[in-house]
């Protein structure tokens, strides 16, 4: 079936759900050039791919089973239901007369009761699939369809169960019928159903890390023969951070790349280039190296704006490490390869094991994220409570009230290293805003007000302690550029971000008073920490 023929027959679909929903997910298939459900066998365990896939509730007295409309294990749950595009009330409903053969559905698509339909539909799949056995594991996806016009995409890649967030994102979660003429859609979803693992974004994110870590190891042990390592770290993460900066276009795609190229017969100005751009960034203003204005970058990166001399050869190293695109790189594993590249002592482990990001999230979800979330859960509740009371104003300020609460947590990594378990947090935090955000539009009013004066999710939320200096500056640097990284793959454009870019919150500090457990050594005085705190430490304080 090709895509148009599928879209041409579904797209009026308005009938109950159970009755089109296997039809329609055998000829999505079909149209994706994937296997149908197999038959279901009397054995439940061997249904691995079937409609209508049993499962137990031990825990709950009231259902002691239900039934996943589409299973597939290893891949995903799949919860469909039947919205309808009829007009709010149609001739006859005003005039009292019945329409015994008009099928409308769960729900007429008004955006309101239809969004929350299709969170139920979400939420159903997650019971579902939490009453799988142990031995399935979670599937990595589930699945709410519409029948006839959308399916939206929940991942969860760490298989834990704890964060099933919109994929790829928030913006592109939700795949309506007309998408399907794209292929690059189609593949998407053929991969839901055949490789799933495969679109774990992270996957890619950590070879091209590794490989811009490596490539900035050989600039930096090739300048340490001229120059401090010190001296070297604070020079390449000014170069890395600008050459990421115009990868999301902060600056002028490929004016670094370029202004790099032109030093190749100018070597001897190539520091003051690069100190005069610096310091543009730093204050913003019009540089004359790249003939642009330079948005104000601020932060402590660009105050010291010193730029190193560099030969022809690691001038050639630069420029390749400047072609790579930084804007794929995952903050979640750059800090610690960072500073391994960076720092002379530790080179040698660039191709050791590194903390998967699966692992930082067993201790990022539960700690933080889940008691947010069901604090998040009860807010919605309230807010339908009081919206089912006819107040629409104060179910809306239920949600704002969450989403200051939420702008307002404050975690601490009191021995922060290079920032991986603080920025996988704020990437958590952004996420359950984006939801919170997509909420508050549905009840219109005055959401742009709510994220002027600070209310918003930021870096400044996330404090660390380290004992490392280089450590705590890449720190910094990390949960920057993964800001800024969501900030570009859920907005798109520069335009909606303030001045400075990077602010000067004193975040990330040095603090003498660390020591390793064991160690014996008593602080020298205690620790100030501002508001509520989640710890995670290898250190006393």
């Amino acid at each position: 079936m090709t895509p148009d023929a599928f879209i041409e027959r579904y797209q009026d679909t308005e009938a109950s759900e159970r009755g089109a929903a296997q039809m329609f997910l055998g000829d999505l298939c079909d149209m994706l050039d994937v296997p149908r459900p197999d038959p279901p066998r009397a054995e439940t365990r061997k249904n691995q791919y079937v409609f209508e896939r049993r499962v137990d509730y031990p825990e709950q007295s009231d259902r002691q089973h239900g039934y996943i409309d589409l299973y597939k294990r290893g891949c995903f749950v799949l919860e469909a239901k039947q919205g309808s595009d009829a007009p709010a009330e149609t001739e006859s409903e005003r005039l009292g007369v019945e329409e015994p053969t008009r099928r409308y559905g769960t729900v007429r698509r008004d955006r309101r009761e239809w969004e929350r339909a299709m969170q139920r539909a979400k939420n159903q799949a997650y019971r579902y699939a939490r009453g799988l056995p142990a031995t399935e594991g979670w599937p990595p996806f589930l699945v709410a369809v519409d029948v006839g016009h959308c399916i939206d995409l929940y991942a969860d890649f760490a298989r834990q169960g704890k964060n099933y967030v919109p994929f790829p994102d928030a913006n592109a979660h939700r795949i309506f019928l007309e998408d399907l003429r794209d292929e690059a859609v189609r593949e998407r979803l053929r991969a839901v159903f055949a490789e799933p693992l495969s679109l774990d974004p992270t996957r890619r994110s950590t070879a091209v890390t590794r490989q811009l870590a490596e490539n900035l190891a050989k600039v930096a042990a090739s300048l340490e023969e001229d120059h401090d390592p010190d001296r070297v770290a604070g020079f390449l993460m000014r170069c890395l951070f600008t050459m990421f900066a115009e990868d999301v276009e902060l600056l002028p795609p490929r004016s670094f790349n370029e202004l790099l190229e032109r030093c190749r017969g100018t070597l001897d100005a190539f520091p003051k280039i690069l100190d005069s751009l610096w310091a543009t960034m730093d204050e913003g203003g019009f540089d004359s190296a790249i003939m642009e204005d330079v948005r104000e970058f601020n932060g402590l990166l660009f105050e010291d704006h010193d730029a190193l001399p560099v030969s022809g050869a690691q001038l050639e190293l630069l420029i390749k490490a400047a072609e790579a695109d930084w804007s794929d790189v995952e903050p979640a594993i750059f800090g610690t390869l960072l500073e391994r590249a960076l720092d002379p002592r530790e080179r040698h482990k660039l191709g050791a094991h590194f903390t998967p990001r699966a692992y930082v999230e067993r201790l990022v979800v539960p700690t933080v994220i889940e008691p947010l979330r069901e604090e998040w859960d009860a807010a919605q509740a309230a807010a339908t409570k009081r919206e089912a009371d006819g107040d629409d104003e104060a179910a809306r300020e239920e949600i704002v009230q969450f989403h200051r609460r939420l702008c307002d947590v404050t975690v601490l990594d009191p021995a922060c290293g290079s920032g991986n378990f603080l920025y996988v947090t704020l990437e958590h935090l952004k996420r359950l805003e984006a939801e919170v955000l997509d909420v508050l539009e549905d009840y219109g009013g005055q959401q742009a007000l709510d994220m002027e004066g600070g209310y918003r999710v930021s870096p400044e939320q996330l404090m660390g302690l380290e004992i490392n200096p280089r450590a705590a500056k890449i720190a910094d640097v990390v949960l920057w550029i993964g800001y800024l990284q969501w900030h570009f793959r859920t907005h798109g454009d520069a335009d909606r971000l303030d001045p400075p870019q990077l602010d000067d919150v004193d975040n990330i500090q040095m603090h003498e008073t660390l020591r390793p457990m064991g160690d014996g050594a008593e602080p020298k005085e205690p620790v100030e920490i501002k508001r509520g705190v989640v710890c995670c430490s290898r250190y006393a304080v």
